[in-house]
């Protein structure tokens, strides 16, 4: 069986475009823990959630006020807005503003 220049040109396409995308991923996964561990050994807490992501939690626990899972839900949201008052360096981008602005439910 022999393959045409135009099947070859894909395979090598499709083969560099997977193990470029995959080794990026790699790459930028291990440095956002490098950055996580490098946080944490200098303090003990980090925070656990994006500015969008916490105020999606806190919209879901809103709606969903007799859910079996909305106390766990309240303390993890919680305890994110108290390591975001005790910590000086944070993994999200959070501002100071924002930070202010939160409140515990």
């Amino acid at each position: 069986m022999v393959l045409t220049a135009e099947v070859i040109g894909m395979l090598v396409f499709t083969l560099a475009a997977f193990w470029g995308l995959a080794t990026w991923s790699l790459v930028r996964t291990m440095r956002q823990e490098g950055r996580k561990v490098e946080i944490l050994e200098q303090q003990d807490r980090m925070d656990t959630y994006s500015p969008e992501a916490l105020a999606e939690l806190r919209e879901w626990i809103q709606a969903n006020p007799d859910d079996p899972l909305v106390d766990d839900a309240r303390r993890r949201h919680n305890e994110c807005i108290e390591a975001l008052e005790e910590t000086d360096r944070r993994f999200y981008d959070w501002s100071d503003e924002e930070i202010d602005r939160l409140e515990r439910v």
